[in-house]
């Protein structure tokens, strides 16, 4: 997301990074139709996206999520959709600008209250049935949302992208259903609180402290933390820098000892 809305960095930089991430041996890359700035470039960071992918050797072996139901009309707002005939208008415009034949995860982006909910997982369920996805998810579901959202699936929901981070962890019970249904958890935004207070004004230099003692980053840290609280758990962190992006990967490497992991609160 960084790449592709207010502040983004020029395409040369982004695509460095992507490829940064490539070789470095990321597989996974998430994204949204709603990844841009203005309102006459939907789609921003899909086609970015494709564009790096295409031109790296690794390109093909990349799982590549995104996710419809949330527009940006250009002024800078976010505004929902989940109407089902929208849903299906932004996934084959997502096909195209991927340039697949199925997308490999398509997820609902934010439950829109004007649609009964069950209507827009329905048309993911359709998208899935009819071989345009591969696999599908939501994001921004609570526990009952995301039992619902199997359910009209037929069993069939594989992830869920929610906010969490140190200074976020009222997504704790999502996760923790994930773990119990063997569903993917990916919490979007990973990085919130570990450099200053939160809203609360609770300081969390817990992840300085461990970094400082590992001679890494609070940001590898963070990521380190999240792997361990379960296995289910696939953080998501924006970056727009090759460096930031080869430091978030170190993470897989950096193992805590629980008394870290105590004192993180994990």
């Amino acid at each position: 997301m960084p790449m592709s809305i207010e502040g983004r960095p020029d395409e040369a930089r982004s695509i460095a990074t992507i490829h940064a991430a490539l070789d470095a041996g990321v597989t996974f890359i998430d994204t949204a139709d709603a990844y841009h700035q203005h309102a006459d470039e939907v789609g921003h960071n899909e086609a970015l996206i494709a564009k790096a992918l295409a031109t790296h050797s690794a390109g093909s072996e990349v799982l590549v999520a995104t996710k419809g139901g949330h527009l940006r009309p250009g002024d800078g707002t976010w505004t929902l959709d989940g109407r089902p005939e929208h849903l299906k208008r932004a996934c084959e415009a997502s096909l195209k600008r991927l340039g697949v034949e199925a997308i490999g995860l398509y997820q609902f982006h934010r439950p829109d209250p004007a649609v009964p909910y069950e209507e827009s997982v329905g048309a993911i369920a359709e998208l899935l049935d009819e071989g345009k996805i591969r696999m599908a998810g939501i994001s921004n579901a609570d526990p009952a949302r995301i039992r619902q959202a199997d359910e009209v699936l037929g069993g069939r929901l594989v992830s869920v992208q929610n906010q969490f981070s140190p200074a976020f962890l009222s997504s704790r019970p999502e996760l923790d259903l994930c773990a119990e249904l063997g569903i993917a958890f990916l919490p979007w935004s990973p990085f919130g609180g570990i450099t200053r207070a939160d809203s609360l004004g609770t300081s969390h230099d817990a992840f300085a402290r461990v970094a400082e003692a590992h001679g890494v980053s609070p940001h590898r840290v963070c990521l380190a933390w999240m792997l361990a609280l379960s296995p289910v758990v696939i953080p998501i962190p924006g970056s727009s820098r090759p460096e930031t992006i080869r430091d978030s990967v170190a993470a897989t490497e950096l193992s805590l000892d629980a008394d870290e992991l105590a004192l993180l609160g994990a």
